[in-house]
């Protein structure tokens, strides 16, 4: 009767020591670890990378994205080709240069610049090489449409295209911010082109080589 009394008791502290002799079965053992290099903060696209924007982290082998980059020397001066969150790893898909300028005739004194092109379709037309004038057309926040349909302004003429990188990228927010087109540009022409990505969408008038 007493056995009776406590079986309930019995069975529940059986079951207690069941489940705690199956944790280290259950619990993923401690795999190997490699290391990745992941960004320090987020990144915007277009930066030029340094080593503070970078971080050397472990990561277990088995997530290891294809094509992580593990050393600071393999990125630092390169461009960001896409935002990327902090600890996120960085991938070679996920850089361009420096030697875009040094591999291209006639860009001494220039410098690669990331401009977004609102029209993701125009850049199936572009290639390393093709020759484009940039346009910008001022854009209401709200709505994320010209200003003045019609108007728009040559910030950039004349630029040389190096690279075509990627295509139509998401903001996150339901919106797409474009595609990206790397140009060589004078530091004036950086310069403009930088402002105007802040308040325009940008598009390209393809000139004749």
């Amino acid at each position: 009767m007493l056995l009776a009394r406590h079986r309930p008791l019995l069975a529940g502290g059986a079951a207690a020591v069941a489940v705690l002799a199956a944790l280290p079965v259950l619990a993923p053992g401690d795999g190997p670890t490699v290391p990745v290099l992941t960004a320090a903060q987020d990144l915007r696209w277009g930066v030029t990378l340094s080593g503070d924007d970078l971080v050397l982290a472990r990561m277990p082998a088995d997530a290891v994205p294809d094509g992580a980059l593990t050393s600071v020397d393999e990125v630092r001066g390169r461009l960001l080709t896409s935002p990327v969150r902090r600890g996120e790893p960085i991938t070679d898909v996920r850089v361009v240069g420096p030697s875009l300028l040094t591999s291209s005739a006639g860009t001494a004194g220039l410098v690669v610049v990331g401009v977004r092109i609102a029209d993701a379709g125009l850049t199936a037309l572009l290639q390393a090489g093709s020759v484009v004038d940039v346009l910008a057309a001022r854009t209401d926040d709200a709505f994320d449409l010209p200003v003045a349909p019609g108007s728009a302004e040559v910030v950039a003429s004349s630029v040389r295209v190096l690279a075509v990188p990627g295509g139509k990228r998401s903001t996150g927010e339901g919106t797409f911010d474009g595609a990206l087109v790397l140009v060589a540009a004078t530091e004036a022409q950086a310069s403009r082109l930088a402002a105007a990505q802040a308040t325009s969408r940008l598009s390209v008038v393809l000139r004749p080589r």
